[in-house]
């Protein structure tokens, strides 16, 4: 097992920042996931490589950056055997933008509401379905403000593959 993050952007309007991975990764290439996932380099705090992480893979700055999901863990199974197990903290952020994303890191973005997110949430990789799900409208609807403490989504419940 080993620490990562997993983190859902949001914009004003509500909607879900979703990226496709390239299809040149080595993990779940091509799959449509979450904003931006990754790990934190040695010694780096946890906030700071996910904004990292957004500016390398997407180009954005992230505001009103929030710990939803503290100790959250995952085991997933990639078709091709490859393992992922992961403590992976869910952090929930704000951006209004045109992401200019890295072609390395993501093939294509898309913004798509929260609730139709949710309805489609089993056909997205292993990584947001065990992030994000939730059918709580209420998560991004404070996505762009700070309430002096962590919001955490209701209904939230674990799939497993």
């Amino acid at each position: 097992m080993h620490l990562a993050f997993s983190c859902y952007v949001f914009d004003v309007a509500g909607r879900l920042l979703l990226t496709r991975r390239a299809a040149t990764k080595k993990t779940w290439p091509g799959v449509w996931t979450n904003s931006v996932c990754g790990h934190p380099l040695p010694r780096e705090d946890i906030a700071d490589s996910v904004r990292r992480r957004a500016r390398d893979e997407l180009g954005i700055g992230l505001s009103a950056l929030t710990l939803i999901l503290p100790v959250f863990r995952y085991r997933a199974v990639m078709p091709d055997g490859v393992v992922e197990n992961e403590l992976c903290p869910v952090f929930r952020a704000a951006w209004t933008g045109t992401p200019a994303p890295d072609p390395a890191e993501v093939d294509d973005v898309s913004w798509l509401d929260w609730s139709a997110f949710a309805d489609e949430v089993l056909a997205v990789s292993a990584t947001c379905r065990r992030g994000a799900g939730c059918r709580s409208v209420s998560w991004p609807a404070s996505a762009g403000r700070s309430t002096g403490r962590p919001a955490t989504p209701t209904a939230c419940r674990r799939r497993r593959d």
